[in-house]
């Protein structure tokens, strides 16, 4: 079926209906001829039927005239990939760190241990230099009760496996 073959509905003669009374409005059109066209818009069934009534008119033109042919993609070619190529792996929600190993890292050594296993340097760096002065161990320790109670992501922001 052709792009001309397709059946067009109320709104598209109204459309051009429309557009035909802009062409009268500028002084393309006689009054007699544009009813003429008018008539033969509403009795349209297809797009064929509606491209001679502005065949010999400048734009504007009803949308499925201008607008460009739809996108057809490249037929499928058995090209090998190139030299070095891997293709991206899906994307993941979940990360490949556990959420329980992060909690005990940070609860049994209160060194901001388990932030570095999660991937979060800033935080555990933070956690062992403050550490020195006690603040970093409460930290830490509370850090890690939350982790295995609610979970909590690793630097890419994905969250911790159960």
């Amino acid at each position: 079926m052709t792009d001309d073959e397709l059946r067009i509905g109320t709104a598209e003669r109204e459309a051009a209906v429309k557009l035909l009374g802009d062409h009268m409005a500028e002084g393309r059109l006689a009054l007699e001829e544009y009813e003429e066209r008018t008539t033969a818009a509403l009795a349209a069934r297809t797009r064929a039927d509606l491209r001679p009534l502005f065949a010999d008119l400048p734009a504007p033109h009803p949308a499925f005239m201008t607008t460009p042919a739809p996108y057809m993609p490249a037929p499928y070619t058995s090209a090998p990939p190139p030299v070095g190529y891997a293709p991206a792996p899906p994307p993941s929600t979940e990360s490949d760190r556990l959420r329980v190993v992060a909690g005990v890292l940070q609860i049994v050594l209160p060194f901001g241990i388990g932030r570095f296993y999660t991937g979060h340097n800033n935080i555990g760096l933070a956690q062992l230099l403050t550490s020195f002065i006690g603040i970093g161990v409460i930290w830490s320790i509370i850090d890690g009760i939350i982790i295995l109670a609610g979970g909590g992501t690793d630097a890419n922001g994905r969250r911790l496996q159960a």
